[in-house]
């Protein structure tokens, strides 16, 4: 079990979530830094969006216990006032226009700004007076990303911003997100299935999947932690029985296989026995321990990574 951190905005402490008799979320234990962008990954149905409700006291956990800023999130307004959550497919009311939505947004955040807000608009070209249902989906989303950053609300959690969102737009969010967060550092959590484009803004991961926690450390620590080797099936195989093999893949007498080492000397090793030794991005890391079987899942806490780091 993770031990809180102390300097945490929410802590998980054990919570399960059930629904019906599925299990949504497994005896998960966490915590999510003060001013900190968190990455939470995950294959759809893997309990992220599940999290994210109880964060925000949308639900009560089955079991365990969380709190935000010290108390339990569900209804309570000192809690709730200093979180925004954009969740997927947002919804507004029938009636309500793009500067009918932002208005109603500035009313419930303390710490809204309204230049940030209209800079946004102009950005993302939103028409103010259209009504939100008559947008496109890539503009509906658009709405959700404006009030979540120019909300400023100490803790942000956007689940899957982007939808129907071009590439560039999606560019035009993250950096919108780090300049802001950069001048005005707060806690903000991520949902998304583009692990890739969202990498170089996270500063944590925690990856969840059927439920439990498999992943979640600082992306610093997560660099150095596994290596993909590439070589003869033989000298794959023998490398990874030597330390902790998450995922193999083999084509026509030559493997590739994405390993958790120790350290530099580790990689070393690698290319002593001729293998290619290669950087596992966060992406292929993520995909090789969700691919894993149950059973041989090993999940990887901030404890497990201090030695590889040191």
């Amino acid at each position: 079990m993770t031990a809180p951190r102390t300097t945490a905005v929410a802590t998980v402490d054990d919570v399960t979530m059930r629904f019906r008799g599925h299990t949504a979320l497994d005896a998960v234990t966490t915590a999510v830094e003060q001013d900190s962008i968190t990455g939470l990954l995950g294959r759809n149905g893997a309990g992220k969006t599940t999290m994210m409700q109880l964060l925000t006291g949308h639900r009560v956990p089955t079991s365990g216990r969380i709190e935000v800023f010290g108390a339990q999130p569900y209804e309570n307004d000192d809690v709730l006032r200093r979180t925004c959550f954009i969740k997927e497919g947002q919804r507004y009311p029938d009636h309500f226009r793009v500067q009918d939505a932002l208005g109603a947004a500035a009313m419930v955040f303390p710490e809204w700004d309204d230049d940030l807000a209209a800079s946004l608009l102009r950005d993302f070209d939103l028409p103010v007076k259209r009504p939100v249902k008559k947008l496109s989906r890539g503009m509906t989303s658009a709405v959700g990303i404006i009030i979540g950053l120019a909300s400023r609300a100490p803790f942000t959690l956007f689940d899957e911003p982007y939808l129907g969102l071009d590439a560039v737009a999606r560019q035009l969010f993250y950096d919108r997100l780090l300049a802001d967060y950069a001048e005005h550092p707060r806690t903000i959590m991520l949902s998304t299935h583009l692990i890739e484009e969202i990498a170089p803004l996270l500063e944590r991961v925690l990856l969840i999947d059927r439920g439990r926690v498999l992943l979640d450390a600082d992306t610093e620590s997560l660099r150095g932690s596994a290596v993909t080797v590439t070589g003869p099936v033989g000298a794959v195989q023998a490398f990874a029985r030597q330390h902790d093999p998450l995922h193999t893949e083999t084509l026509a007498g030559s493997s590739r296989a994405v390993v958790r080492i120790g350290g530099a000397a580790d990689r070393r090793a690698a290319a002593e026995q001729g293998l290619t030794v290669e950087p596992t991005s966060l992406q292929q890391l993520v995909v090789a321990m969700s691919l894993q079987t149950p059973a041989t899942r090993a999940p990887i806490h901030p404890v497990d990574l201090e030695e590889v780091s040191s």
